[in-house]
């Protein structure tokens, strides 16, 4: 029987322990800095960036996981009798399916399947570890793509950022555009929905942020079992930890994840931002 292999992006942010248990490649982003260029979570890692980042002249970008990546993850596995399945981050923020298309495309009699996750950080990994948990009891390559696709429609993210200038910069920004040049201490609540980020609404205070985000994953959830959340943070463990402590109150979940925003993700939402990634229903 063949075993299948699962294959995501650095900005999934899945904790290091469960990528190990689920044997997942990670296929990284890249970072661009001046001169220099940084593979998204292995030459440079979030505590680096932002402090680098608050005293920078020059701003970074960003660009999707390259070809060569794709190619070198896929011919691993490949040889190990892997059949594949790649679980990527939103094709509206990033060329990285396009990466792993094209190469999918040069081993055409490869068992290699792609699905666009609509979606970034634990949005995406909690669809990445249903399938790799279902790879893992013996799912074929089918049945795995299938249990990925079934739970993007599960999954979402909500996020409240502290200032809309890095998204704007980065040409991220979507249906966000409106709150731009609001006063300071509006905090807007942004999602991401069918792989954009599109704004919710805006609120005057961080606290109240925090009360409407759980609000509004609540919507989300729509009374549904079992529940999964995850944290997601650029640089604020603190409030992080705050809003998963109140999300865990309110949701009861059956798996909480505490993760942080890696520097790909981190140059377009900025320091500052919180969120909440849910999924619920599997």
């Amino acid at each position: 029987m063949s075993k299948v292999a699962i294959v995501t992006d650095s900005t999934a942010y899945i904790p290091p322990d469960l990528i190990e248990q689920y044997h997942i490649s990670v296929a990284p982003l890249v970072l661009i800095w001046g001169d220099e260029t940084y593979e998204d979570g292995v030459d440079i890692q979030p505590d680096e960036f932002y402090t680098r980042l608050e005293g920078a002249k020059v701003m970074p970008s960003t660009s999707q996981a390259t070809p060569k990546t794709f190619h070198k993850i896929y011919s691993d596995l490949l040889e190990q009798d892997y059949e594949i399945l790649a679980i990527l981050i939103a094709s509206p923020l990033s060329g990285t399916v396009v990466s792993a298309v094209q190469v999918q495309a040069e081993m055409p009699e490869a068992p290699i399947e792609i699905v666009d996750s609509y979606n970034t950080a634990m949005a995406l990994g909690f669809q990445v570890l249903q399938a790799a948990k279902a790879a893992e009891e013996g799912a074929n390559l089918a049945e795995c793509k299938e249990i990925a696709e079934r739970a993007r429609e599960h999954t979402g993210v909500i996020f409240a950022v502290d200032t809309l200038e890095f998204l704007h910069r980065g040409g991220r920004i979507g249906g966000a555009s409106r709150y731009l040049g609001t006063a300071l201490n509006i905090k807007p609540i942004l999602e991401v929905r069918d792989g954009r980020i599109e704004a919710i609404e805006k609120v005057r205070t961080r606290k109240k942020s925090f009360i409407r985000l759980l609000e509004l994953v609540g919507e989300r959830i729509d009374g549904r079992e079992p529940v999964r959340l995850a944290t997601l943070h650029a640089n604020s463990p603190q409030d992080a930890q705050e809003l998963l402590d109140m999300a865990k109150n309110k949701f009861n979940p059956v798996e909480t994840i505490f993760s942080e925003v890696s520097p790909v993700i981190g140059t377009h939402v900025g320091p500052g931002t919180v969120g909440l990634a849910y999924c619920a229903g599997m």
